[in-house]
């Protein structure tokens, strides 16, 4: 089965790619609503409670009555996490320690100014999972083997696999105090991106089955089901494209194929 998907979704890329590079009209009002919708639904992952008509006000610098400041800096960070990612994305920037201190910086600007962009020096548990993270003083060691695997073993997988596994070895480390999740979902991100995909956001509805296969891939290295998962909103995030260029059904008959 993940076979099959992986297909599909380089089939949907290949058709995108036919498109490309797109109109600034359609770029600007695609860009407006991915940037909403990725930070509306990974702040709500993680307890966030602006709606999404709250985050799209919050970014447009309005503050909300009854919302805490934290969660007006949660949505004007993620915002900014998000341009960043894009940047390093046209750079091909290589994954490494920097990029992720500087990204979770930007998770936590404002909020927690003490751990932002530094590593965790205490011990963690994950509200809710079966596995636990390795403790402080192993965080630095977790962390180079990260990076050494992705230079060498990441590189043969395919793009959603490779995102996917960033995602999963990066959070089960739990690098940092909090702000690890966010951080997670960006650089899952900035791998599809970097590949030539949309950024494929997990929605808030799913984040049981999220929490579930995410911890079943760190308590038994069956990553399968955490892959597909991703895979599966990897295929949705084409979905506005379609709309935006009036192709839906080209797609659904090139998908019929497949």
């Amino acid at each position: 089965m993940q076979e099959q998907i992986l297909k599909r979704l380089d089939a949907l890329k290949a058709k995108l790619d036919e498109y490309r590079p797109l109109s600034a009209g359609v770029v600007n009002n695609l860009h407006e609503n991915m940037v909403l919708q990725w930070t509306y639904h990974s702040n709500a992952i993680e307890g966030n409670t602006l709606t999404l008509k709250e985050t799209k006000v919050a970014l447009e610098g309005i503050t909300i009555g009854g919302k805490t400041l934290r969660e007006h800096f949660e949505a004007l960070n993620h915002r900014d996490a998000i341009l960043f990612v894009e940047e390093l994305a046209s750079k091909q920037q290589p994954l490494d320690e920097w990029t992720i201190k500087c990204l979770h910086q930007l998770v936590l600007k404002n909020i927690d100014s003490d751990n932002a962009g530094r590593y965790r020096q205490i011990n963690v548990l994950i509200s809710g999972a079966r596995h636990r993270p390795p403790q402080a003083e192993h965080v630095l060691e977790h962390m180079q083997s990260f990076i050494v695997w992705y230079n060498h073993d990441a590189a043969s997988l395919h793009p959603a696999q490779r995102a996917a596994m960033v995602h999963g070895e990066f959070v089960k480390i739990h690098p940092f105090v909090d702000g690890n999740g966010r951080t997670a979902r960006l650089l899952m991100n900035l791998e599809l991106m970097k590949a030539g995909f949309p950024p494929a956001i997990i929605g808030f509805e799913q984040r049981l089955s999220y929490y579930e296969a995410l911890d079943k891939a760190h308590c038994t290295g069956d990553y399968s089901e955490f892959v597909l998962l991703v895979a599966q909103y990897m295929e949705k995030s084409f979905e506005p494209y379609w709309w935006a260029l009036g192709v839906e059904e080209e797609v659904v008959k090139l998908l019929d194929v497949l």
